[in-house]
Formats: C-alpha cells, structure tokens, sequence
C-alpha cells in the first residue's frame, strides 16, 4: 500500500498533465471544426447569393418592374465584389438607382432603364446621367438596360466615359462577365443588323 500511494504521488502530476493535454486538444479541434462549419455556411450563402444573381434569363428580366430591376441590377454589382452598393432609386433620387464602389475603391452612379426592348436610350438619358454623376461627385457612371443605345447616345456615353450596358452587355454581365470587364467593350456590340430584325420581329 505504502508503495502503491509512493508511486502515485510520482505520477499524478503526470497523468493530471496528460489529462489537461488531451481536453485542451479536443477544444482546440472543437474550435477548428465550428469555424470550418462557419466558413462553409458563409461560402455557401454568398454562392448562392451568386447563382440567384445570375441565373436569370433576360426574358425573366424584362418581366421584372423597375424596382425589381434595380434590386437585380444591384445584386450584380454585388456579386462582382463591388462594396457600400445600395438602391436609391425613388422619386427625386436626382438621377441615381444604384450606388457603390468598384472593387478597386472608385465610386459608381447607376442608373437602370427597364425599357421595352423595342424602345431605344437617347443621348439625351445619357447627358441626365453625366450631371447624376457631378452631382454625386462618382467617379464612373454606369447606364444599364434592357434594351439598346441610339447611336448618338452610345457615341456620347463613350465620349465621356459613361460605361453603356445594353442589352447584349446586360446578357454578358448576367453569364458572369464582372462588370469590370464591360469597360473593355464599351462602345461595342449591340448586334448585327439579323440579330436585331429577329429581335424586333420577337417583340411585335
């Protein structure tokens, strides 16, 4: 007995060290899973805050009113990791639908005309949105629709740096084109002459 109690005044300080050993690792990998489990919950909620952002067809975009619209239009931003973006789009919103910035930092005014995709932007929306622009103080202007610039609408929003998202752009930027990116074919696109005479006939 006496042997037995001298043993384990030896040991105990021991088996108590291995004891704590073992509880501090199984809370630290307790820590580790529910943060992993955390992660993956936020990974999957802005994934599929992504897919309902861009998985819609056009045709389900030209059936959304305006404010659907704009929502639509900010959730896009959103998805290409633009910041502070926010709908402000109501009466007397002095030209601006959607705020934000850029993934690099630089400001952006939107503004979202849901139009019937027969009826074309005029250069005169174009100049409304240049003094939006001023107003708010933004660095880039952004003019999104759902249907198609005039020529001189498109001539003036490349000349002073509005980025014109047609519809053909729209469809890009809904695939998953970063908005970003749009900057690069402004100015471009907005079908050929058999494109747009199947796309009229479509709509009559």
């Amino acid at each position: 007995m006496a042997v037995l109690l001298l043993s384990w005044s030896v040991i105990w300080p021991y088996v108590v060290g291995t004891l704590v050993v073992a509880a501090a690792a199984g809370a630290g990998w307790w820590l580790w899973r529910t943060d992993r489990l955390i992660r993956g919950d936020d990974r999957g909620w802005r994934h599929e805050d992504a897919v309902k952002a861009g998985h819609r067809t056009l045709t389900e975009v030209d059936a959304m009113d305006g404010p659907a619209f704009e929502d639509f239009v900010a959730d896009l931003c959103r998805r290409d990791g633009c910041t502070e973006v926010r709908r402000v789009g109501r009466s007397h919103d002095d030209g601006a639908d959607v705020r934000g910035r850029l993934p690099d930092g630089r400001t952006m005014v939107i503004q979202c005309k849901r139009y019937n995709p027969k009826r074309k932007i005029s250069s005169g929306e174009v100049r409304n949105l240049l003094g939006s622009r001023m107003h708010f103080g933004a660095d880039i202007a952004v003019l999104v629709t759902t249907t198609y610039f005039s020529g001189p609408a498109e001539r003036c929003a490349v000349r002073n740096g509005v980025l014109a998202v047609h519809r053909d752009h729209l469809g890009l930027w809904n695939s998953g084109a970063a908005l970003p990116s749009l900057t690069g074919v402004n100015g471009s696109g907005q079908g050929d002459r058999r494109h747009r005479a199947r796309w009229k006939e479509t709509y009559e």
